[in-house]
């Protein structure tokens, strides 16, 4: 039972950390545009797909040339997308933008297997086999995932509070109009922000090729459950995020101890629209009220 639980909880931990980044995710391209971007799976499962199909298979590179390459190649197309869709949608109304990033999902979901083919892809010797950890059996794959998006985490913590690209994604977010007055090049910063999402979503297609096989709906489960983290979490909120998609991750693993473990997808929704009715701004808001509440009760005990 011990090495269960201890199995269940690190793939929980392993996935919140996943689900947590697509959330992130999910915020830096719409504080950046003012748009949602529905295109994130197909974009992590490209970023498998560049991984697998075209570096390690046509092309034959070791594995760690073709994270590099894979990770080079997302930014490019980033930055290609943020200038051709996403930058000129700023300005339009939010359903259609909504829709044009539906239908670059779908563009990509139907180029993939006229490049790739329509098999799953599987990275061999790429994270592969196991690990004893308190007498669990814990795919090697899931440490992998724990310790990169660690890194990932404080790195984006880090260079949005630290340094001057990060401020000014930071000011455009509040308010594009006073970071462009004071000098801020908002065009620019807009595609940096999202080249950055596109790297984020190449490096979790990566991670997660060993688990799921490349395939077209790889990711599918994976950004709902990532949005489901940010209405959990709170959106633009990184340690809210954080936190969301942990708590998702273990509380739906945790329910195969009681359930069939075809109700785990379902624990996901449920939590979601549980916190859309009784909470709309996540646990970050649950904070934000008891904080006021604490100094409501300070001022009436001074009143």
């Amino acid at each position: 039972m011990q090495a269960v639980l201890v199995q269940l909880v690190l793939s929980g931990i392993a996935m919140g950390f996943v689900y947590a980044l697509v959330a992130i995710e999910y915020t830096l391209i719409y504080n950046s545009c003012g748009l949602l971007n529905f295109s994130h799976d197909k974009i992590i499962t490209l970023g498998g797909y560049f991984f697998v199909g075209t570096f390690l298979m046509d092309m034959n590179w070791s594995n760690i040339p073709a994270v590099l390459g894979s990770v080079l190649t997302l930014a490019l197309l980033g930055v290609i997308i943020a200038f051709v869709i996403f930058i000129p949608l700023k300005n339009k109304p939010r359903l259609i933008a909504i829709v044009a990033t539906i239908m670059l999902g779908q563009m990509i979901n139907e180029i993939a297997p006229l490049i790739w083919g329509g098999l799953a892809l599987n990275p061999m010797n790429f994270l592969s086999g196991t690990t004893q950890i308190f007498g669990a059996t814990v795919a090697t794959a899931y440490l992998y995932i724990i310790v990169v998006s660690v890194i990932i985490l404080i790195l984006l913590q880090y260079m949005l509070k630290r340094t001057k690209l990060g401020k000014a994604m930071t000011s455009v977010a509040l308010n594009k109009t006073a970071a462009s007055l004071m000098g801020v090049n908002v065009t620019w910063n807009m595609a940096i922000t999202i080249m950055i999402s596109f790297v984020i979503c190449g490096i979790l297609g990566i991670l997660c090729a060993p688990i799921f096989t490349v395939t077209q709906t790889m990711a599918s489960m994976i950004s709902l459950k990532g949005f489901a983290a940010g209405v959990i979490g709170g959106f633009g909120n990184l340690p809210a995020a954080i936190f969301g998609g942990l708590f998702l991750a273990i509380a739906e693993n945790l329910i195969c101890l009681a359930l069939p473990s075809v109700f785990k997808d379902v624990v996901a929704f449920v939590l979601m629209i549980a916190f859309m009715l009784f909470f709309p701004n996540g646990m970050a808001g649950i904070k934000e009220n008891i904080k006021k509440r604490q100094i409501r009760k300070q001022m009436e005990v001074e009143l």
